[in-house]
C-alpha cells in the first residue's frame, strides 16, 4: 500500500525504533573527561561516522550552579556533599539525562561528559540510570587517573570551583578513587602520567 501523502507541515518519516546511541566519558574532575571526549569526537568525525551531540556538564550548567551556591548563600567551590547533591546535582543530571533522551530518540548519537560517580559506581544504579536514557544502546568510557596526576592537573587549571576539591584532597580521593575501574560494563582510557598517548588509545577503542 503506498502511504498517504503527508499534510502540509507533516511528515511520513517515522522515529527509529531504537534510539540511537550513547556514550558517556566519566571520571573524576581533572581526570581528563574534556580531552577524551574531544578525541572520541574528532576520531568519529574522521572515521566518516554520525558524530554524538555533545553534553558536557561544566558547559551545560557551570554558570547556573554558580549563580544556585550564591543565591543560598554557599561557597562558590561547594561541588560536593549532601547539599549540592540535594539541591544541585539530582538537577544537573536530570536535565542532562532527559535532554540526551530526547537527542537519542530522534536518531542522533550524544555523548555525555560528567563524573557521573554514583551511576557508575553501582550496578543497579547504573541500570536504571540506562533505562532513564531511553533504553538505547550505551557505552561507558571511563578515564582512569590516580592521586598525583589529580592533583598536579587539578592546580595547574586552578578553578574557583577546585578549590574545595583541593583543601579535603583525600576526602575527594575517597569519593571518586580515581583510580578504581568501575564495577560495571566500559572502555577505559588511562590518562595517568606517563599513559600511552590518548588519541592512540581512543582510536583503538574506537576500533
Amino acid at each position: 500500500m503506498v502511504p498517504a501523502p503527508a499534510r502540509s507541515g507533516e511528515t511520513n518519516a517515522q522515529p527509529p525504533a531504537i534510539p540511537a546511541a550513547i556514550w558517556v566519558v566519566a571520571g573524576a574532575p581533572g581526570s581528563g573527561k574534556s580531552t577524551v571526549a574531544g578525541l572520541l569526537l574528532a576520531v568519529v568525525r574522521d572515521a566518516g561516522r554520525p558524530v554524538p551531540a555533545l553534553l558536557d556538564k561544566d558547559t551545560l550548567y557551570g554558570d547556573f550552579v554558580a549563580a544556585t551556591l550564591a543565591a543560598a548563600g554557599r561557597a562558590p567551590d561547594e561541588r560536593e556533599g549532601e547539599w549540592y547533591d540535594a539541591h544541585v546535582k539530582r538537577y544537573e543530571y536530570a536535565g542532562m539525562t532527559a535532554t540526551a533522551r530526547e537527542i537519542t530518540a530522534g536518531g542522533c548519537p550524544v555523548l555525555l561528559s560528567a563524573p557521573f560517580t554514583q551511576q557508575i559506581r553501582d550496578r543497579q544504579a547504573w541500570d536504571r540510570w540506562k533505562t532513564e536514557l531511553g533504553g538505547g544502546p550505551v557505552e561507558l568510557v571511563y578515564v582512569r587517573s590516580d592521586a598525583a596526576t589529580l592533583a598536579t592537573r587539578l592546580a595547574a587549571r586552578d578553578s574557583s570551583r577546585d578549590g574545595g576539591k583541593r583543601t579535603e584532597f583525600a576526602a575527594f580521593l575517597e569519593r571518586m578513587k580515581p583510580d578504581v575501574s568501575p564495577p560495571v560494563p566500559h572502555r577505559e582510557i588511562d590518562n595517568r602520567g606517563g599513559a600511552p598517548d590518548l588519541r592512540d588509545q581512543v582510536t583503538r577503542l574506537l576500533s
